[in-house]
C-alpha cells in the first residue's frame, strides 16, 4: 500500500522499485508552486549503499513490514558470519558483503537485533554503542589531555579509530558505532 511523502521520517522501512531502504534523514519540501517532495538520504537494507533520492507523491513508496530479532555474533567462517537467535537458537548466515560497514566492529558473542524481511535476514543493527579493548596505538606520554589532539587506534575487532593521545593499548573505550567515533573511556 503507497504511503504519503509527508509521513516519511527518520527510521521508516521502505519499498522503492522493489529495494529495501532505511531512512537516514529526511527533509520535506513544498514550493510555491507543484506539489511537496521529500530529500531523503535512504540505505539499503541488502547491499548497504547509501543514496540520496528527491520523493514524490507520484513515487511508489510503500511502507515495508521487517521483523527485529535479537541474535548473537557467534563467529567467522571465510566471508561468512554466523548469528545465532536468542530466542529459538536458529543460526543465521551472512556474507561481508551484506554488512561491510560493521564487519569490523563485530566481536564474538556481542548481542545486536537482526532485520528481517519475509522470514530471511537481511542486515544488522549494532548497539548505539560498544566497549572494546584497544589493541594497538602509540603510547601516552606523560601530559597528554584530551585537548591536546588525536592518534590511530587498532581495536581488538580491528576497527581502526581516532583516540586521544592519553588512550594506551589495553584501554577499553567506548565508541559510537553509528559513526565509529570515540566516546569515552569504559
Amino acid at each position: 500500500m503507497p504511503i504519503n511523502i509527508g509521513s516519511i521520517k527518520p527510521g521508516l522501512t521502505i519499498s522503492l522499485s522493489g529495494e529495501l531502504f532505511i531512512v537516514v534523514r529526511c527533509e520535506h519540501a513544498k514550493l510555491g508552486r507543484g506539489s511537496a517532495f521529500c530529500r531523503a538520504k535512504l540505505r539499503n537494507l541488502k547491499t548497504g549503499i547509501v543514496l540520496e533520492k528527491t520523493l514524490r507523491d507520484s513515487d511508489n513508496v510503500e511502507e515495508a513490514f521487517i521483523e527485529r530479532r535479537k541474535l548473537q555474533y557467534t563467529y567467522k567462517d571465510g566471508g561468512f558470519f554466523h548469528f545465532m537467535d536468542m530466542e529459538t537458537f536458529e543460526d543465521f548466515i551472512l556474507d561481508r558483503n551484506k554488512i561491510e560497514h560493521i564487519a569490523d566492529l563485530l566481536k564474538e558473542n556481542t548481542e545486536l537485533n537482526g532485520i528481517f524481511y519475509d522470514n530471511s535476514l537481511i542486515n544488522l543493527e549494532l548497539p548505539a554503542v560498544l566497549e572494546l579493548k584497544v589493541k594497538h596505538t602509540e603510547p601516552g606520554i606523560k601530559g597528554d589531555s584530551v585537548r591536546a589532539g588525536l592518534k590511530p587506534a587498532v581495536l581488538d575487532t580491528g576497527a581502526q579509530i581516532q583516540v586521544p593521545l592519553f588512550i594506551n593499548p589495553g584501554d577499553i573505550v567506548k565508541i559510537d558505532t553509528a559513526n565509529k567515533e570515540y566516546l569515552g573511556r569504559a
